[in-house]
């Protein structure tokens, strides 16, 4: 079980980032700069996230029409450390079918019965042997959709009264991060790049800390919590990115028809 970062940026323009696999489109460009771009990359306090998490009510579910056939839930673990909120991830096996060694939340899909909240705390006692007992939950963020694996995820956010000793329990798990919010506030960490697919152009959150790249669905959940937890407005995700308005275009060109 390891915690990332908690290095200075040390002068270097981009942090390295891991060995995760990217399988960027033929049309992509760089996307729009951080929400908290320019703001001090101070820690985060963990009253101050779960109180804004909570203030803002339920996640809000997608549109009936957007919604695939598989309900997963996942849990946004997090706990009081040295240098403020830190999350719980974990990095999932070279060895399965989908989003193969992606850094990931505890989660999975639910079982007949079940709820998100359940789901989620079932996963992540399967995944790295997390006590429920530990867990209060205070809230949700926004439900999200994936392509590759055709899933509806449920984020649950929770608190965890203290960092337990957590292991990889399962072949699913490679790896148990904890990672502080304040690191992904630093400059050289985050950045957003333009996918263009045939609905048009689609923003994807990447993060890139020391050792590994969060991208993908997790991206996407950081994003809101960091913007939730900053008092930010949240960038929609839901939707292909008007980049007419936003004058983007692959290599710095106007975007295609």
């Amino acid at each position: 079980m390891d915690t990332v970062g908690l290095n200075a940026p040390g002068g270097r323009s981009r942090r390295p980032g891991g060995d995760q696999i990217i399988p960027r489109p033929p049309r992509w460009a760089p996307g729009a700069p951080a929400p908290w771009d320019g703001r001090a990359s101070a820690p985060v306090s963990l009253d101050a996230v779960l109180g804004a998490v909570a203030a803002r009510g339920p996640g809000r579910p997608l549109d009936q029409g957007k919604v695939p056939a598989r309900t997963s839930a996942v849990l946004i673990g997090l706990h009081d450390g040295p240098h403020g909120a830190e999350v719980l991830l974990t990095k999932r096996s070279w060895e399965l079918r989908h989003h193969r060694g992606e850094i990931s939340f505890p989660g999975g899909r639910l079982d007949p019965g079940e709820t998100p909240v359940d789901a989620a705390l079932r996963e992540a006692h399967e995944e790295v042997g997390l006590d429920p007992a530990l867990v209060e939950v205070h809230g949700g963020l926004d439900h999200v959709a994936t392509a590759v694996s055709d899933s509806y995820i449920v984020p649950v956010v929770a608190r965890l009264d203290r960092r337990p000793d957590l292991v990889a329990a399962t072949v699913e798990v490679q790896r148990v991060l904890w990672v502080p919010l304040v690191e992904l506030l630093r400059p050289d960490t985050y950045r957003q790049e333009l996918w263009w697919r045939d609905q048009g152009a689609w923003a994807i959150h990447f993060f890139e800390l020391d050792d590994e790249t969060i991208w993908g669905a997790t991206g996407r959940m950081l994003v809101q919590l960091l913007c939730v937890s900053l008092g930010l407005q949240t960038p929609a995700w839901t939707e292909a990115v008007d980049t007419a308005r936003s004058g983007s275009g692959p290599d710095g060109a106007p975007p295609p028809p």
